[in-house]
Order: structure tokens, then C-alpha cells, then sequence
């Protein structure tokens, strides 16, 4: 059976025991999550909503908080002698899915 679920503004595809980075959420290791919204669920009877499932859930454990990779923004202005750089690292937590709920 799997799930997808929003967070963060975007859409993961969700088994039990999978791993995933998404946008960072408070909680320390081991804290547990639920997400409320819950857009399909899949398996022998797939289920979809309109956009979400009403009752479904699914809860995960968090397994780390991280930075990503580096991000550089390089901007320069030919013959000016001006340039910028910036960079960015974006936070992430990794959690681990422990159980799909269809109530």
C-alpha cells in the first residue's frame, strides 16, 4: 500500500518503511509526525480525493534534521567590475514512514 501526501508545498509518494527528505519540520530525532493530508492511497482499492482523503492519515518518525547542498547565486555584469554571490543551504528533516492510515 502506498500514500500521497502533501507537505511543504509539494507531493511525495509514501510506503511504509521509506525514508524521505522534505521540507523541514520541528521535532527532534525520534519525534513522531502525522500528515493529515493525504491526496491518494493506493494498493488493491485505490482511493483518491478531491483533493484529499477525509479520515486518512499517515504517521512517520523523524529520523534527522539537516542542511542540503550548497546553492551559489553568481551574478556579474560584463565590463561593470560589479558582481554578487550568495549562497544558500536549505534545511531539511529526513523522516522515516511508519504506518498509512485509511480510517
Amino acid at each position: 500500500m502506498f500514500a500521497v501526501i502533501r507537505t511543504g508545498g509539494k507531493q511525495y509518494k509514501v510506503a511504509n518503511g521509506d525514508v524521505i527528505s522534505i521540507e523541514k519540520l520541528g521535532g527532534d530525532a525520534g519525534a513522531k509526525i502525522t500528515f493529515g493530508e493525504v491526496m491518494m492511497l493506493g494498493g488493491d482499492a485505490p482511493k483518491h480525493g478531491a483533493p484529499l482523503i477525509s479520515g486518512a492519515s499517515v504517521t512517520a518518525e523523524v529520523v534527522d534534521q539537516g542542511k542540503g547542498e550548497k546553492v551559489v547565486a553568481f551574478k556579474k555584469r560584463r565590463r561593470k567590475n560589479t558582481h554578487r554571490k550568495r549562497g544558500h543551504r536549505q534545511h531539511f528533516t529526513k523522516v522515516k514512514i511508519t504506518g498509512i492510515s485509511a480510517a
